[in-house]
């Protein structure tokens, strides 16, 4: 791209509003053709791309449910969402493909979309992977082979978001479509949260496969003037993008904007990004010291929101708000119910942690596909809970602890690794790291920190720990800090914890 555009920007080509419209519609024909029908399974197994847009939102004119797929996941992942879901259509991106020929159920129609060279440059994908199969039903060929959809569409039902989980296999969040009210509802809702708006300019650079970022871009792509698909981020390339392109909206993570303010000073002085007028972040919990940096970079546009895939985004707040009560989430959203409460379900006064339970009251229902009964587990009086601690303060702001399962509880005291992470992501020369609890005879748990070093860096674990310890209480400094090359983390920038914590518990005789 060079200069200012306009329309959805993918891999080197650009679609107009209309085109894009036409190319939805022409899916919908083509996947009716297929046999797909209202409340049927259409899975999406791509990178952001303009045909994961065309393929969900050409889904939802059917009525039926878009399924994106981990495009990380391995043959067998694959399969069992493929088989969960009950998956009739699989589109996908040609080199991923590749090698998983066992994955695909029996009756599973397969469309191949060629991969792009952007995609190929930024995921390092050979060049003889790219193209689709011989033989093979290919995406911009089928499209051209079917009249688009004409008529008023069925009544749209959200992406089917499978959550990782912490155990076992990932559950298929399925939402049953909205009324016409509670949809223009949701919207409103989304466009406050979100910021959208009508002629925005944004790209998406976190992986649309996720809950949040497939919500925004769905929503999103209808009202831009300028979409861009990024296959990947990359902090100097998104600046430079800001500034070429003149961006007015991003949905970001805060290990994006680690990222972004660990540049050179010099390298980020290049860009302007004064037209930024909307950035929000959820996803992971952000170091206040993070989130002020970057508010005094971009300016009072920093927005953050709370939520789940199963509850979506019950709260809100701008940079003022946060300035005022750092280290926040944010204060309920109009229509939202949310509750601190104890083990016996009691709502917890001001200041005092517990799990957290939220609903949204116009947002539909939903339940866990094939598992209704891990939906009724989460379930207390009709609220649900991610599995949160958390704790409002006297202005009604929430803040978040931490996750249950994350609770390290050492010589009887309750820690919480959020807190310890949000010191060590601070520090120089960490790119990321991972704190949790591992077996000891002593104490029951002891602390275990995983700390990835800046490319080229060097770091002394006994120098992190003497750091650490400047910041945080001696009994919260992790008794072991082991230094890592990589970390597994998602591109949502959740890290995989329970990979990390399993080799420790094998044969400890506790579940992880």
């Amino acid at each position: 791209m060079t200069g200012l555009t306009n329309g959805i920007v993918s891999g080197g080509v650009i679609h107009d509003a209309a085109t894009f419209d036409e190319r939805l519609r022409r899916a919908a024909s083509a996947f009716a053709t297929l046999g797909v029908g209202n409340g049927d399974c259409v899975a999406v197994l791509m990178r952001n791309d303009a045909p994961f847009l065309e393929a969900s939102l050409g889904a939802q004119r059917l009525g039926a449910y878009a399924v994106p797929v981990n495009w990380h996941f391995k043959s067998e992942e694959v399969r069992y969402i493929l088989e969960d879901c009950g998956a009739r259509v699989l589109v996908a991106h040609a080199d991923l493909l590749r090698g998983l020929d066992d994955a695909v159920p029996d009756g599973v129609t397969v469309i191949q979309v060629p991969t792009t060279p952007e995609i190929a440059a930024a995921c390092r994908v050979p060049a003889e992977l790219l193209a689709p199969t011989p033989g093979a039903l290919v995406w911009d060929e089928l499209l051209a082979r079917h009249a688009p959809q004409e008529g008023p569409p069925a009544p749209a039902a959200d992406s089917m978001i499978y959550t990782s989980g912490t155990t076992g296999h990932p559950k298929g969040v399925r939402r049953r479509p909205a009324s016409a009210e509670d949809r223009l509802r949701v919207e409103q809702m989304r466009d406050l949260v979100y910021g959208l708006q009508q002629g925005m300019r944004t790209a998406v650079a976190a992986p649309m496969y996720h809950s949040a970022p497939n919500a925004f871009s769905l929503r999103a792509v209808r009202l831009a003037e300028l979409f861009v698909c990024l296959p990947k981020f990359d902090p100097e390339q998104l600046l430079a993008l800001i500034d070429r392109e003149k961006l007015t909206h991003l949905w970001l993570v805060p290990t994006m904007f680690v990222r972004m303010l660990k540049l050179p000073a010099e390298v980020r002085a290049k860009y302007d990004v004064s037209s930024l007028k909307f950035v929000i972040h959820a996803g992971a919990p952000c170091p206040p010291d993070v989130k002020e940096a970057v508010i005094g970079w971009f300016g009072p546009i920093v927005h953050e929101y709370y939520g789940g895939t199963e509850s979506g985004p019950v709260v809100f707040c701008d940079s003022k708000e946060w300035l005022a009560h750092k280290g926040t989430v944010g204060k309920p959203i109009p229509g939202s119910i949310v509750e601190v409460q104890d083990e016996n379900g009691n709502a917890l006064p001001a200041g005092e942690r517990g799990e957290i339970f939220m609903r949204i009251g116009f947002y539909p229902d939903f339940t866990y596909h094939n598992l209704p009964e891990k939906r009724a587990e989460i379930d207390r009086k009709g609220l649900i809970t991610c599995g949160d601690v958390g704790y409002f303060d006297n202005d009604g702001y929430l803040y978040i602890c931490d996750r249950i399962r994350d609770m390290v509880i050492s010589g009887g005291v309750n820690i919480y690794p959020a807190e310890i992470e949000s010191v060590l992501a601070s520090l120089d020369g960490v790119r990321d790291c991972a704190v949790f609890g591992v077996p000891d005879a002593e104490m029951g748990e002891a602390l275990l920190a995983l700390v990835q070093p800046l490319e080229g860096r060097t770091l002394d674990p006994e120098a992190l720990r003497a750091e650490l310890r400047k910041h945080i209480a001696d009994y919260k400094a992790p008794k072991r800090i082991e230094i890592r090359e990589d970390l597994p983390r998602e591109d949502s920038g959740k890290i995989f914890k329970r990979k990390l914590r399993e080799p420790y518990w094998q044969n400890a005789g506790r579940a992880v």
